[in-house]
């Protein structure tokens, strides 16, 4: 039979193992790769609800917000490097604390305006071309339960929800899908300037984001602070069109690590 003083010390590694794997899990977020699990439509089609991917902090350096909680010590934004306009960034939101994803469209300094549904950087259109319809079944979507928007609506439970799909390209010749359901209030906007140290997001989902076109006093994203930026989007891990991540019956097989433009 083992002795107690065996027994305690068993105890006490178990313990100690455990502590040492929680500091390492917890560095290798800090410094490397957060999960995050898309739980809404608004990136559509880029990322569907129930994508599963790592955002890579190491891209744009540190920030306070790099850490749980925002306990990073620290002022400002460390070993940071400037994003690029079309990264799909993560990001704090700057009155609620929650955790985001849109695209960037506008850096410090740039002009930003919705006319009629296209995007217009600093007064010049960017181009939009027909890339087909997304397709997807009309049903409850996700933890939230939410149905998706449709263009072709009404719908019925289980069948097909339509919306045009359209390639935009930035100056850079950068490119991404978007969708567009409706001519909605949020397809004109007044003329954004972004002011220095923030960046302006949309969703790629036109007419279902809330992000930097709606002010924050009426729950939008507004201008985001640059220190409010926590990594880029790469890759979907892998997807659930389940009700849970956990349900691997309804992963998506197309979706492995596929490379998020």
């Amino acid at each position: 039979m083992a002795s107690k003083a065996g027994k305690d010390s068993g105890v006490v590694e178990t313990i100690k193992t455990i502590v040492y794997a929680l500091l390492i899990a917890g560095v290798f977020r800090t410094l490397f790769f957060q999960p995050f699990w898309i739980p809404s439509g608004s990136m559509k089609d880029t990322l569907l609800i129930g994508d599963f991917l790592f955002v890579n902090k190491m891209a744009y350096g540190y920030s306070r917000y790099s850490c749980p909680f925002a306990i990073c010590p620290i002022s400002g934004r460390i070993f940071g490097s400037e994003p690029e306009l079309g990264d799909v960034i993560v990001f704090r939101h700057p009155v609620t604390g929650a955790d985001f994803i849109k695209r960037l469209v506008g850096a410090p300094g740039d002009t930003v305006q919705m006319r009629d549904g296209v995007l217009y950087l600093n007064g010049e259109a960017l181009p939009q071309e027909p890339a087909g319809t997304f397709e997807e079944v009309y049903e409850r979507q996700g933890p939230l339960g939410t149905p998706p928007r449709c263009e072709n609506a009404p719908v019925g439970e289980g069948d097909i929800c339509t919306n045009t799909r359209l390639r935009e390209t930035f100056p850079s010749g950068r490119s991404h899908t978007i969708l567009n359901t409706d001519m909605s209030f949020a397809d004109n906007t007044p003329l954004f300037t972004v002011p220095e140290g923030h960046y302006f997001f949309v969703g790629d989902n036109r007419d279902n984001s809330q992000d930097s076109r709606f002010p924050q006093a009426v729950g939008g994203v507004g201008f985001v602070p640059y220190e409010n930026i926590i990594g880029r989007a790469d890759r979907v891990v892998f997807s659930s069109a389940g009700r849970s991540m956990l349900y691997f019956w309804t992963w998506r097989s197309d979706r492995f690590f596929t490379r998020i433009e």
